[in-house]
């Protein structure tokens, strides 16, 4: 299963890309990609959905960043 964000900048919608690489449209099943959806009970539930009843997003869209809404990034660096 493969998520994407897509759309205008600051503007992206959920999608999941179909076993053609087509994006199909999330909209109406969850907000966006982030949060308790990357959940594993988020993600199961998206793996149950019928991808080919989703509707088909944009043909050629703007790809977003992967996860909307990211919180605090903690990094350790070693490479000194």
């Amino acid at each position: 299963m493969k998520l994407v964000r897509y759309g205008p900048r600051g503007a992206e919608q959920p999608g999941r890309l179909d076993a053609e690489g087509r994006i199909r449209s999330l909209a109406g099943v969850v907000g966006d990609i982030a949060g308790a959806v990357l959940s594993p009970a988020g993600l199961d539930r998206l793996r149950a959905l019928d991808v080919a009843a989703l509707p088909v997003g944009d043909r050629h869209p703007r790809l977003g960043p992967c996860v909307g809404g990211p919180g605090k990034c903690a990094c350790i660096g070693l490479n000194y």
